[in-house]
């Protein structure tokens, strides 16, 4: 059987997993850094509550509309106006994930072979998407100064004339920086002056490590065509309900001629269904006190890992929002990566390379319970 190129990956595990699994398959108690799942990190969800707006007798009633229903899209649109941006109901697209909304914009936006710039390190699950979709990726820098930016010069100098898009990750995972208001507009002028879109992700932004909530760039008027993303997996803390969405800005023209296309791309599909459009403005109402409880995780043990470095081998990077942190790390101990070194201690930790950083660096989650973090910390091998 002959199976699409397009789906032609390397599907072998790399040797940390295998050894991660081994270990667990022997008993082995493992401390995991790395667990980003809300939903497994013992915070305090009220499941009747959650649950109870799905069981509306309005969803037994079909009644397709391809970019969402209305009433959950003001949902969103009341979110949007609770962070001071005015998105009106007929710029909101909801899709079941992120990867989905990447997917129709990659389709809006991009005949196959042509290019979206993404920025390094990044999360890498674009990969796959951009292959599904027959999209080429093409890398940007964020260089790192007491803290993480865009390098613009580069940026600018990727452009090619199969550039299509413009990805921001707003704050960027695995870094945590957000675009900073100078880099919005650099941005902004740059994707209107060489005709590009520019798709920002935002399922981080209610999670700043400041006082001062950045900006979302769903607010004010874009020069470009601006798509932005975000969902309920970030924002309500409920990965499994599976409602995402596109909000876009820019010119009036623009913007409706996208938006005509994308509701073709999304009738296509009609991938929404029925109960979760009913409950999404219950969610997104209640999503304060989980929001809550996540920055308090965030916060506590970002406080016990500034105990834990001074004295040690390794440093925290600098971070402003979202939910991992970057620790700079022996490269090696006894010779071993220290990604495999700290397993051997009994943590799991993802190597930075998972995520285009350099060598000697470490990924961890700061919403692994305290008590597992706490232990876990003691045993990393940085001493």
């Amino acid at each position: 059987m002959n199976f699409s190129t397009r789906t032609n990956w390397d599907l072998a595990e790399n040797d940390l997993a295998v050894a991660v699994r081994a270990a667990r398959a022997a008993g082995t108690e493992l401390l995991d850094l790395t667990v980003s799942n809300p939903t497994d990190c013992g915070f305090l969800y009220d499941a009747n509550a959650l649950l109870k707006p799905l069981s509306q007798l309005e969803a037994m009633h079909y009644e397709p509309d391809p970019l969402g229903m209305a009433t959950a899209r003001a949902a969103v649109a009341q979110y949007y106006r609770n962070a001071g941006a005015e998105v009106a109901v007929e710029r909101l697209c909801l899709t079941t994930s992120t990867s989905e909304a990447y997917s129709f914009l990659f389709r809006l936006l991009c005949d196959p072979g042509d290019e979206v710039l993404i920025a390094r390190p990044s999360y890498p699950l674009f990969d796959f998407i951009a292959r599904l979709d027959d999209v080429r990726l093409v890398e940007y820098p964020l260089l790192y100064d007491y803290g993480w930016h865009i390098d613009l010069h580069a940026l600018e100098q990727a452009i090619t004339p199969r550039t299509r898009a413009i990805v921001v990750v707003h704050p960027n995972n695995p870094t945590g920086n957000f675009a900073s208001e100078a880099a919005r507009a650099a941005l902004d002028e740059l994707c209107a002056r060489h005709d590009l879109a520019l798709i920002v992700d935002e399922v981080f932004l209610d999670y700043s490590m400041e006082e001062t909530k950045p900006h979302s760039f769903a607010a004010g008027r874009s020069q470009a065509l601006t798509f932005v993303l975000s969902g309920l997996s970030k924002v309500c803390g409920l990965p499994q309900m599976k409602v995402s969405w596109i909000a876009a800005n820019g010119p009036d023209d623009a913007v409706a001629r996208a938006m005509a296309r994308i509701e073709v791309i999304a009738d296509t599909f009609l991938s929404m269904n029925a109960p979760m459009q009913q409950a999404l403005p219950h969610w997104l109402a209640g999503r304060e006190d989980l929001q809550r409880q996540i920055r308090t995780r965030m916060q506590t043990n970002l406080t016990v890992l500034d105990a834990r470095l001074p004295g040690t081998l390794a440093n925290r990077l600098v971070m402003q929002g979202g939910w991992i942190v970057v620790l700079r790390v022996p490269r090696t101990v006894k010779g071993r990566p220290f990604a495999e070194a700290s397993l051997e201690q009994g943590v799991v930790v993802q190597p930075g390379e998972f995520y285009g950083l350099p060598e000697g660096r470490a990924v961890l989650s700061l919403l692994t319970p305290s008590s597992v973090w706490q232990r876990g910390l003691a045993l990393l091998p940085i001493d």
